[in-house]
């Protein structure tokens, strides 16, 4: 599979990239993405606006653990807040996953500060998304196996690639092709309405992967394009992700990218050379996913079931003496209010301003409150040491 000669393939090999407006899967399809845009703008109204910050850095290291377990990396969220701390293992294997989980990371921070705004699916944006990962990563992780020859082939941050691949059953495109085809993607993807977006964010996420425009890294890149592209259309404040789900039902997500790799099965089955129904069938998956995934956070940061348990927690810190009395109090606070003046503590917890500081200095220190500076307010934080507790179901314990 080494020569890349261009075999003359045709834009329309693709197709169908969108579900046409005539197919009996739209309207059940269109109910789900008008369902989720709903719940979506719901959830995140709801939250406190320095909440949604201080979640979304939570949700980012819940994201890239995710997004790495389905390409078989396991590192634990509390490795991953190690790494963004500059404490890496000794193990240089482990050291190596951790540096890929701190790129992944800093590419998703990019894109929630706005980075891909407006142009999450142009081929530009694709390569840069790959291109800012990959330069970050160490060399040991910036090769990979031809499995047919198995040369060990370089990983060039930002290129397409230059040989033919094969996935599973499916011959990708040749390489000479890949331009013509992200092209058209664009052109497709990029043209949309927000309803017909969020609909086709699934298509979006299948079509690339069978682009498949880089020797490595396609299914992350997919991963960072369909989560920076609801990011936008659903305003989700990235305080939710897709990844979560679809890595915790992996095998299925599997089956259906396999699935829309398949021909067209008879004449009911759309009018292009690739599969309508199965092209649906992960449409709804991937909508029932994000639906899932909306609600299971929803449910986790309800004010009156997160208060409780950040409560027992500084309870329990209390009574061990690993933390002052009322710092409680002050956590309350911040989550009642989203943030807190400096000045404000003393009033909080009735004591004067010495021991006020004494109170903040501490929770400060366990990583539960933050502060942009040593004026500025007070805010919530989520260390993954505390998810467990605060936050249980979002992603394993460590073992």
């Amino acid at each position: 599979m080494k020569v890349a000669v261009d075999r003359g393939e045709t834009v329309s090999e693709m197709e169908p990239l969108l579900l046409r407006e005539d197919s009996r899967h739209r309207a059940a399809l269109t109910d789900l993405a008008l369902e989720l845009a709903q719940k979506s703008a719901g959830f995140r109204r709801s939250l406190p606006e320095n909440l949604v910050s201080s979640l979304a850095d939570l949700v980012r290291s819940m994201n890239c653990y995710y997004s790495n377990l389905i390409e078989g990396h396991d590192t634990h969220p509390v490795d991953i807040e190690r790494a963004l701390k500059g404490d890496y293992s000794k193990d240089a294997k482990k050291r190596d996953l951790q540096l890929e989980a701190k790129a992944h990371i800093e590419v998703q921070r990019w894109i929630d500060g706005g980075g891909l705004d407006g142009r999450s699916v142009t081929a530009t944006a694709l390569r840069e998304i790959h291109q800012r990962f990959c330069s970050l990563l160490p060399d040991e992780l910036l090769t990979v196996e031809d499995p047919i020859t198995k040369d060990r082939v370089k990983v060039v941050a930002g290129e397409l690639r230059h040989r033919d691949v094969k996935v599973g059953r499916h011959v990708a495109i040749s390489p000479p092709a890949v331009p013509r085809f992200l092209a058209r993607f664009e052109q497709v993807y990029g043209g949309l309405g927000k309803t017909d977006t969020i609909l086709a964010t699934a298509a979006a996420h299948h079509r690339l992967v069978w682009i498949h425009p880089f020797v490595d890294g396609n299914g992350r890149v997919a991963r960072l394009m369909s989560h920076a592209t609801m990011l936008e259309t659903l305003d989700t404040g990235a305080v939710w992700s897709v990844a979560r789900g679809l890595a915790r039902n992996a095998q299925t997500y599997k089956s259906h990218l396999a699935a829309c790799d398949q021909p067209r099965r008879n004449d009911l089955d759309g009018r292009g050379p690739l599969s309508e129904e199965s092209l649906a069938e992960f449409a709804r998956f991937f909508l029932m996913t994000c639906l899932d995934q909306v609600a299971f956070m929803e449910k986790l940061v309800r004010p009156d079931e997160l208060r409780t348990r950040i409560q027992l927690w500084a309870e329990e810190e209390i009574r061990l003496d690993r933390l002052p009395p009322k710092s409680g109090a002050i956590l309350e606070a911040v989550l009642y209010r989203g943030e807190l003046p400096r000045a404000d503590a003393a009033g909080i917890i009735g004591t004067g301003e010495r021991q006020a500081r004494r109170v903040v200095s501490a929770l400060l220190d366990r990583g539960v409150l933050t502060s942009a500076s040593t004026r500025a307010p007070l805010r919530l934080a989520f260390p993954a040491t505390l998810a467990p507790r605060w936050m249980p179901g979002l992603f394993p314990d460590q073992v």
